[in-house]
């Protein structure tokens, strides 16, 4: 039986259509991602990321090139090729060999040590604005959001006004998860028994997927949330109607919410008992709560 061999319009017709197939999902990831920042804090980790790359890219580049060209210099049919059995040592080349990456070694550190102090995530964001402040608790399998000084909560969504940095104090009713805004920037973790700070800003209204990076076992595809950016005057707005909206967070709701369930929408409390978090972060067991006097 021959072998069939597939013609060279019709090869280049699938190589044409497989690479507009794939052009699409290579942009997926330049569009809501790290890539595609809409805050300071997302902006710089994005220069970081760039930078990093450009630098090692000085190395891996001449690298692969050098490569390609010994081997091809070198190759079995080149009797041009100079054999030397006996050579063993260059001092230009070990100074090449040595110095240039300890270089990129410097130039890495540098930009992970201005980036990390710069990036610190418990350092408020430089506005002139008051920052808003947000407790953040991860429970199985959903994200609870108290705003202290506007008295409400929310599940599974997060409002903040636009231009207004926000103040993150989070922790975790059980596992491990990771609190992320891919496009704000800066994950940081939720772990129960403590409280981890975040500083983020979103400078233009929009919806951005938030997320926990952390595996957390059963139920964590459903670790996902809306950060939602308006405007002051929308974000006003939107606190009045949860306000009415009525509904209490008290120990006795946060420990229904705190049971392992698979999310089922947003829902609202206009009211929060005001020593909620900090219960809920000195890491006490939830079923406990119930027996605490309310405020």
């Amino acid at each position: 039986m021959g072998v069939r061999t597939i013609p060279t319009v019709f090869r280049s017709q699938l190589v044409g259509r497989a690479l507009a197939a794939l052009t699409p999902t290579g942009l997926v990831g330049c569009s809501g991602g790290v890539l595609d920042p809409q805050g300071p804090v997302g902006r710089t980790e994005r220069l970081i990321l760039l930078d990093s790359t450009a630098i090692m890219l000085a190395v891996i580049i001449p690298v692969i090139l050098m490569t390609i060209g010994v081997a091809w210099w070198f190759r079995a049919g080149n009797r041009r090729a100079e054999y030397l059995p006996d050579w063993e040592h260059s001092g230009r080349i070990e100074l090449i060999v040595w110095f240039i990456p300890a270089l990129i070694i410097l130039f890495l550190g540098g930009v992970a040590w201005v980036g990390s102090h710069d990036l610190d995530p418990p350092v408020p964001l430089k506005s002139p604005v008051a920052a808003l402040e947000v407790n953040v608790v991860s429970v199985d399998w959903r994200w609870i959001f108290i705003y202290p000084d506007q008295g409400i909560a929310s599940v599974n969504e997060l409002r903040v006004p636009s231009g207004v940095p926000v103040h993150f104090r989070i922790t975790s009713t059980s596992v491990m998860n990771s609190f992320f805004v891919p496009q704000l920037g800066s994950q940081i973790y939720a772990m129960p028994g403590m409280t981890t700070q975040l500083n983020l800003l979103a400078e233009h209204p929009g919806m951005y997927e938030g997320m926990s990076s952390q595996f957390s076992g059963d139920g964590f595809s459903d670790m996902r949330f809306t950060l939602i950016a308006v405007r002051a005057a929308e974000f006003a707005a939107w606190i009045s109607s949860v306000h009415q909206s009525g509904g209490t967070l008290d120990a006795a709701s946060f420990s229904a919410l705190a049971k392992p369930a698979r999310a089922q929408g947003v829902v609202t409390f206009g009211a929060v008992s005001k020593s909620l978090f900090d219960l809920v972060a000195s890491g006490k067991p939830t079923m406990s709560m119930t027996q605490q006097k309310e405020p």
